[in-house]
């Protein structure tokens, strides 16, 4: 090999590496395409945007050219701003997420509630793993690309359940690429796939005093993945079921005191 093929040796790999990851996220996401219910998450969308009060429905653009839907809150000089990823089969409005994303920006933080990829009405927990966890990673990303259109610098993950391990999953593969300099994980059933010390990132762990069996029986081994010296922390929420419900405010308190003492102090 000549002297000048051997000096650009390492530009091709890198070249072929990157082209590689390429196609294999096209055919992650050609396979989620496959896997999701789109009329379903449209009629989401059409029962959700008339009846969104506070906030503004917004259009986001997947990688496929696809659109999915955001319920976007400004805050008026906001400490961060947040992505919020709904559980199993909902909508970005529903439940504790929709609660959360009116309640923090109040406290002070923009939110981005957005639609997770969802799988027929009559789909179990495990036909939504692997198939549509390529594209929800890919709407996470979106989601920072938009919210960094609109200037914002200090991006936090927030997670719920399904949307939990999605999550996971997603910084499992880009940890060291994620424009997110926080995550904030509410009641992920079981460990983490990985040693969350890996990550430079700090951690909210967040389950509920009555929450799921398998949230409850991790929670050792959940906290045991965390770093204390980056800021990660695990919480419990007392009294609070797997949905936190009629705890929503000492949730949120518990959000913005680690997001005070990490990411926007």
């Amino acid at each position: 090999m000549h002297a000048s093929s051997a000096a650009n040796y390492p530009a091709m790999f890198h070249a072929l590496a990157g082209l590689l990851r390429g196609l294999l996220l096209m055919g992650s996401l050609a396979a989620a395409a496959d896997a999701q219910d789109f009329a379903r998450e449209k009629r989401w969308a059409d029962e959700v945007v008339p009846t969104v009060v506070v906030g503004d429905a917004v259009n986001l653009k997947a990688s496929s050219g696809r659109d999915f839907l955001g319920l976007y809150t400004e805050a008026k000089n906001p400490r961060a701003a947040l992505v919020l990823v709904h559980g199993v089969g909902v909508h970005p409005d529903h439940g504790v997420i929709g609660i959360l994303r009116a309640r923090l920006a109040d406290m002070g933080y923009a939110t981005l509630s957005i639609q997770m990829p969802v799988q027929p009405k009559e789909a179990t927990v495990d036909d939504y793993y692997p198939k549509v966890f390529g594209d929800a990673a890919d709407r996470m990303l979106r989601a920072a690309d938009w919210l960094k259109g609109k200037g914002h610098t200090r991006l936090v993950l927030v997670s719920h359940s399904m949307g939990a391990w999605m999550a996971n999953d997603y910084l499992d593969k880009q940890h060291a690429q994620t424009p997110y300099q926080a995550w904030v994980v509410m009641g992920l059933t079981g460990g983490y796939s990985w040693a969350m010390r890996r990550f430079r990132f700090p951690i909210l762990d967040i389950y509920g005093e009555a929450d799921l069996e398998p949230v409850l029986k991790a929670e050792g081994r959940r906290k045991g993945a965390l770093d204390a010296a980056n800021g990660s922390r695990q919480v419990r929420i007392a009294g609070a079921d797997h949905h936190y419900d009629k705890r929503e405010a000492e949730l949120a308190t518990a959000i913005d005191r680690f997001l005070r003492d990490t990411v926007a102090k």
